[in-house]
């Protein structure tokens, strides 16, 4: 258990800020950017679990949960030292999410424009801030490498956001789907 007595500490008022490792880093490191879109990603989820019912809101706390995983491996740069780090079960967990709900769903036969339903709209929002996330993930570890599963349970969030908004929009029959060339 985390306890915090105070919130702000003055410690990053000159740009720096601490890692899980007690290293200091500059608040512009790729690391931090990557922490950053991981939070932004987790706070769009928020949003969603308000739109939601009872199985997505489920699912959705579940995610952040994770989500803050996510982070406490992504502080811990050195892969050797101990620290929480996600596991394949996490990423299998969402697999299995997005299997169920896609048995549900009417065959994709086009791309989807994001929408439809509030819920599904927010979800693909919440979407294409994983992929940033997915993307600043990506790019740290081209420099510093990561926990692999943390690329492998973004990349899969995404893939169940994606599946959850077809799901809110009853079951992909309200899905907008994209007209290629329509408007020329």
């Amino acid at each position: 258990m985390v306890i915090l007595t105070r919130i702000y500490t003055r410690g990053g008022d000159k740009g720096k800020t601490s890692l899980g490792s007690g290293a200091r880093v500059s608040k512009s490191d790729l690391r931090i950017a990557a922490l950053g879109s991981v939070d932004e990603a987790n706070s769009s989820i928020g949003i969603c679990r308000v739109q939601g019912n009872r199985e997505t809101e489920a699912i959705l706390t579940r995610i952040q949960n994770d989500l803050f995983d996510v982070g406490a491996d992504l502080c811990m740069p050195d892969l050797a030292q101990p620290a929480l780090r996600i596991a394949a079960t996490q990423v299998e967990w969402l697999e299995e999410q997005i299997d169920n709900l896609n048995e549900q769903l009417a065959p994709l036969n086009s791309f989807i424009l994001p929408g439809g339903s509030p819920a599904a709209a927010y979800l693909h929002m919440a979407r294409a801030i994983v992929r940033r996330a997915e993307r600043d993930i990506v790019a740290l570890n081209e420099n510093f490498p990561l926990n692999l599963d943390i690329v492998k349970y973004i990349n899969r969030l995404s893939d169940l956001l994606f599946v959850m908004a077809r799901a809110a929009n009853h079951n992909g029959l309200n899905d907008i789907l994209w007209i290629p060339g329509d408007n020329r």
